[in-house]
C-alpha cells in the first residue's frame, strides 16, 4: 500500500456548485436552440459550434480538477507535475508520465533506467526533451520520487484504429485499463495535455490545475 494512500475531497461543493452553473448555461442555450429549431430562416450550425465549445470547456475544467483529486492522496509534488505538464505542452515535447497509486508497477511495465531522484519539473522535463536518450518511454513516479525512465507500457489494443490513437495514449490507457494507476500524457503532435484513469482518457488544461 503506497505510503500516501488515502481518499481526496473530490467534492468540492464549489466546483461542483460551479459545474452546475456551467451546465444550466449549456442547457439553456441548447432550448433556445430548439425553440428556433423550426424556423427555417434560422441557420443553427453556429448554435451548435457553441455548445460544442462550451460542453468542451465543462469538461476540461471538470477533469482538471478531478486530476488533483486522484493525485494529492499519493504524492505531494502536483505543482510540479503540473508546472512540466504546461512547459512541455507548450513546445510540444511528447511526454508520458506515470503516477503509482496503490496498485503496485513493477510487475506492469518493462523497467528503463533507474533514475530514483525527487521530482522536479526540471528534472521531468529533461527527460522528455526530443532526442534525449529516454525521451520515448514513460516516467514512472512513486510518492515524491522519479522511480525510473524509458519505461515501456502495455499498450491498449481497443479501439486501436476506431480512436486514431497514437502510442502514447494507448500505452497510457493499457496500463489504467489493467491498474489503478494515473498517466499524464502530453501529444507531441498538437501539444494537448490529457491524463488517462481506468481506460479512459481526459483532457486537461494544466493552468486550470496551477495552484
Amino acid at each position: 500500500m503506497n505510503q500516501l494512500t488515502g481518499r481526496a475531497d473530490c467534492d468540492s461543493s464549489v466546483m461542483r456548485q460551479k459545474l452546475k452553473a456551467d451546465l444550466h448555461r449549456v442547457a439553456e442555450r441548447m432550448n433556445l436552440t430548439l425553440s428556433r429549431f423550426d424556423n427555417d430562416s434560422v441557420c443553427l450550425l453556429a448554435q451548435f459550434a457553441e455548445i460544442r465549445a462550451e460542453i468542451k470547456h465543462i469538461e476540461v475544467l471538470a477533469s482538471s480538477f478531478y486530476l488533483d483529486c486522484y493525485l494529492s492522496p499519493f504524492t505531494e509534488k502536483f505543482a510540479e507535475l503540473t508546472s512540466s505538464v504546461q512547459h512541455l505542452s507548450d513546445r510540444k515535447y511528447g511526454a508520458l508520465i506515470v503516477i503509482e497509486r496503490e496498485v503496485p508497477l513493477d510487475t506492469m511495465i518493462h523497467s528503463g533506467v533507474v533514475v530514483d531522484a525527487k521530482v522536479t519539473h526540471a528534472l521531468l522535463e529533461s527527460l522528455f526533451i526530443p532526442g534525449a536518450p529516454l525521451h520515448d518511454g514513460a516516467v514512472l513516479i512513486r510518492g515524491n520520487q522519479i522511480v525510473s525512465a524509458g519505461n515501456v507500457l502495455p499498450v491498449s489494443q481497443a479501439d486501436a484504429h476506431e480512436r486514431k490513437l497514437g502510442t502514447r495514449h494507448r500505452a497510457a490507457l493499457g496500463l489504467t485499463e489493467l491498474t489503478d494507476a494515473v498517466v499524464l500524457v502530453v501529444s507531441e503532435e498538437t501539444g494537448q495535455a490529457s491524463f488517462a484513469v481506468d481506460g479512459a482518457l481526459h483532457p486537461i488544461n494544466v493552468v486550470e490545475t496551477l495552484p
